[in-house]
C-alpha cells in the first residue's frame, strides 16, 4: 500500500487495480487499516475510483473530517484529474463533454440518456488531448462530477473508449488505462490546499507516451 500523506484527520494514498475504494471486504479501508497496523482505525470513504482503476485518492480518519471533505466535494472545491489512452481520436484537440448518464445497476454499465429521467443524472467532465500514436489518443481529463463509471461511459459516447476496457468498447488486453494522476482538496482542519500528483504504472499503453507524462 502506497501512502502520500499521513495525520491525524486523512490519509492519501494510491488505490491499486482491483481493490474496491468503499468500506467492504478487502476494500481500500480494511488495507489501509493493516497499513496502519489497527484492525479497528477509522477510516472513512469520501469519493470513489471504480475497481478496476488505480490512482490517488483520499480518506478521511474522523468523522468530522470526512463531513468536511463531502461539503467541500459539494462545493466544487476538490479537484480531481485523470490520465487516460483512447482508442482512437477525441472530437477535438481539447473540449468539455456535458452528457445525461443513467446508471444500469443490474448490468453495473451506464449508458448516456436522450432526456431526463429516473435515475439519470448530469455528467461533465473536460478534456485535453496531450498526444496521438499508433491509433491512441492520451488525454487528461478534469472530472467535475462524480457518476459511476462516467469518463469510461462518456469517452466511449464520442468515439473514444478506454484502452483495455472491454465494457464500453475499447480494445486492447489489460488494466483499463485511466489513472487517478491529481487530487487537490482543503485540508478539513487547516483549509490550506493540498495537492498530489503521480504518474501512471510503467506499463503499455502508458509506456507508448513516456515523453508526455
Amino acid at each position: 500500500m502506497e501512502i502520500l500523506y499521513l495525520d491525524n484527520k486523512i490519509i492519501v494514498c494510491v488505490k491499486p487495480v482491483g481493490v474496491l475504494s468503499a468500506d467492504e471486504p478487502g476494500g481500500m479501508p480494511s488495507q489501509l487499516r493493516a497499513a496502519l497496523g489497527d484492525d479497528a482505525a477509522p477510516v472513512y470513504a469520501v469519493h470513489r475510483l471504480d475497481a478496476a482503476v488505480s490512482g490517488v485518492m483520499v480518506y478521511a480518519r474522523t468523522r468530522h473530517a470526512a463531513a468536511d471533505l463531502g461539503r467541500a466535494i459539494e462545493r466544487g472545491d476538490v479537484r480531481k484529474e485523470y490520465l487516460a489512452v483512447a482508442c482512437g481520436a477525441l472530437p477535438a484537440p481539447s473540449g468539455e463533454l456535458r452528457d445525461l448518464l443513467w446508471r444500469d445497476r443490474k448490468r453495473r454499465k451506464t449508458f448516456v440518456a436522450e432526456a431526463p429521467g429516473k435515475d439519470v443524472r448530469e455528467a461533465r467532465l473536460a478534456y485535453e488531448v496531450l498526444a496521438e500514436r499508433a491509433g491512441l489518443s492520451l488525454c487528461r481529463v478534469r472530472l467535475y462530477t462524480g457518476r459511476a463509471h462516467q469518463i469510461r461511459c462518456q469517452l466511449a459516447s464520442c468515439g473514444a473508449p478506454l484502452w483495455g476496457d472491454a465494457k464500453y468498447g475499447g480494445s486492447g488486453e489489460g488494466d483499463i488505462a485511466l489513472f487517478s494522476c491529481k487530487l487537490a482538496f482543503p485540508h478539513p482542519l487547516t483549509g490550506e490546499v493540498l495537492t498530489f500528483e503521480k504518474k501512471p504504472p510503467a506499463a503499455y499503453p502508458w509506456t507508448e507516451f513516456s515523453g508526455e507524462i
